[in-house]
């Protein structure tokens, strides 16, 4: 490969960089993330042999392995790239459920048409629940 090819090629790898999942992060936003992703839930349910895990709070981030350890394992790292990745790109990741308990409660009323957009937006963002949904979404707005 010529030196003009593999210039070429640094720097189109470069302008991807921030797309590459197995690029490095930064030693600070990794720490972050290890710290957050530590403190994360995670869901596991065994199905034919094998273990299958996603983030409480994270619930589109999964992971598997044969034993229970090996997917709290592959979870958590999922976790951690999934908190870097949010951290980097200026956004906050949640924050971890058993940092505080939920003691307040409010209640909002809603048009059934509300409702319905509401719960479709939950379940495609991968909440069990649309009141987490709105919870998430609106802390996020106040911060």
């Amino acid at each position: 490969m010529s030196a003009k090819s593999k210039s070429s090629v640094r720097t189109k790898d470069n302008k991807n960089n921030k797309k590459n999942p197995r690029r490095a992060f930064d030693s600070k936003v990794l720490a972050r993330a290890r710290k957050l992703a530590g403190e994360y839930q995670v869901v596991m349910h065994s199905e034919e042999g094998r273990w299958y895990g996603r983030g409480l709070e994270l619930p589109l981030v999964f992971g598997d392995g044969v034993s229970p350890e090996a997917c709290i394992k592959d979870t958590r790292e999922a976790l951690v790239l999934a908190a870097a990745t949010m951290i980097e790109s200026g956004e906050n990741p949640p924050t971890p459920a058993i940092s505080g308990q939920r003691t307040e409660q409010v209640n909002v009323r809603l048009s059934a048409e509300e409702r319905m957009l509401l719960e479709a937006a939950a379940k495609r963002r991968g909440y069990v629940g649309m009141s987490d949904f709105i919870r998430a979404v609106a802390v996020e707005a106040a911060r």
